[in-house]
């Protein structure tokens, strides 16, 4: 699935799985030198102390690596034990704040580590070949995505569309109608998550920035969620839009749709 940004085409995965691999070798590196500087004071302590020391640290370098691995393995298809699915995602989101570290540190622009950190998360879902119901699906979007100039209020309530096609709002709510799947615009990050505990789906897909996609990926974890990043010809948070094919395609990889037969 393509993740778009403004004009800066499809975001590297590569960039966060590096990130993180490098943050790894740096980690085992200072984990090494911690044991190594230590030692001589637990060996007055006790004898058994720097092996004691030693094996907590390579748990913690253990974790790390179980990770990065089952995140690769995501990525790449390979089949990864069910139940590591859960763990896998939950260190990919514990990751992703070192990834920010090490992006600080040499410099690079967190909105990059953000997006690939949401492609990375997109293609292991996708890979996982996700299911649900449409009732089952829910569709947040940002306010943003409305025209700015709109009198109608369709926050909590999209159906206030009056469809002029002004916006891609409009397209949104048509589609939610005709596949059955919950659609909500938000205005923020709070609303967002009311909106989750309200409806209890099994899958989001969300519309938005890098920013807002990696902090809605983390908060709404367990639950599997799909980012879509958003298109901003007139800058960020004014008058957004979605490529509706590709979102289209987006939720069609995910639900379970009836068939020609069932419908009639």
């Amino acid at each position: 699935m393509k993740c778009y940004t403004d004009n800066q085409g499809r975001n590297p995965k590569r960039l966060f799985v590096s990130l993180m691999t490098g943050s790894f070798v740096a980690l085992v590196a200072v984990f090494a030198t911690m044991w190594w500087i230590a030692r001589p004071g637990l060996l007055e302590l006790n004898s058994w102390l720097p092996e004691v020391f030693g094996l907590c640290l390579l748990v913690l370098a253990g974790l790390m690596a179980l990770g990065i691995f089952s995140m690769v393995a995501g990525i790449m298809g390979w089949p990864v034990p069910r139940f590591l699915h859960r763990q896998t995602y939950g260190l990919m989101n514990i990751l992703f704040y070192v990834a920010l570290g090490a992006g600080r540190l040499l410099h690079i622009p967190r909105r990059r580590i953000e997006g690939s950190f949401v492609a990375v998360s997109n293609q292991i879902i996708k890979n996982r070949h996700l299911k649900v119901t449409p009732d089952k699906l829910l569709v947040v979007t940002p306010h943003c995505l409305q025209l700015a100039t709109c009198p109608h209020k369709i926050t909590r309530d999209p159906n206030n569309c009056r469809r002029c096609g002004g916006c891609d709002i409009g397209a949104l709510v048509t589609m939610a109608e005709e596949m059955g799947f919950h659609f909500f615009v938000v205005t923020g990050g709070t609303l967002a998550r009311q909106t989750v505990m309200k409806i209890r789906p099994k899958a989001v897909v969300a519309i938005a920035c890098e920013r807002d996609l990696a902090s809605g990926i983390q908060d709404v974890y367990p639950i599997p969620s799909v980012g879509v990043l958003n298109l901003r010809p007139n800058g960020p948070c004014y008058n957004t839009h979605v490529d509706l094919e590709e979102f289209r395609r987006a939720i069609e990889e995910i639900l379970i749709l009836p068939s020609k037969d069932e419908k009639h």
